[in-house]
């Protein structure tokens, strides 16, 4: 009998009817370094030249050996002073006259879980810190994960946006 409950309520799940399809708790993740830099209030852009330094948890030190050895990473932070009433739609970089978007179908740190995700230059690395350019985090925002990047899997050759993106934003934003 039990296994026929278990069935029937992932039927249920399946198709909505069985509570929430989308896990409401609140997932906690403990900082593994910390940014700092000369930013200290957010900003929406100019960030390419920003150089900062990502300090990591004595206790990974052996987990960033050869870090160093990527050219870029992706690192993945808190917007901690994000307030939390986030928006659900949003002007993009504030002009009226490119389209409204919702909040997911922009790059806004207004966001419902207040996240960032940043691909950056790496520029050096001594002992637990490892110098970047690139990201658009305030000093002292927790990052809670990186990531190198592999061009083989990260980089898209054949990704679209919106015919009104290319004409909105400028040719190259890499920073690096």
């Amino acid at each position: 009998m039990n296994i026929i409950r278990r069935i029937f309520d992932r039927i249920l799940r399946l198709f909505g009817m069985g509570g929430q399809p989308v896990p409401r708790e609140p997932v906690s993740l403990p900082p593994i370094a910390v940014v700092r830099n000369t930013v200290f209030d957010p900003r929406p852009d100019g960030w390419e030249s920003v150089t900062s330094d990502l300090i990591f948890r004595e206790d990974l030190i052996d987990a960033i050996e050869g870090i160093d050895s990527y050219s870029h990473l992706i690192v993945i932070f808190s917007c901690h002073r994000v307030p939390n009433d986030a928006k659900t739609h949003t002007f993009l970089s504030g002009d009226i006259s490119l389209p409204h978007q919702g909040i997911l179908a922009s790059r806004s740190q207004l966001r419902p879980n207040s996240v960032g995700v940043t691909v950056v230059k790496v520029l050096r690395q001594r002992k637990n810190i490892v110098r970047v350019l690139g990201l658009d985090a305030i000093d002292g925002t927790p990052i809670v994960d990186v990531k190198p990047y592999l061009p083989q899997f990260d980089s898209v050759p054949d990704a679209t946006v919106p015919e009104w993106v290319s004409r909105a934003m400028p040719e190259d934003t890499s920073s690096g």
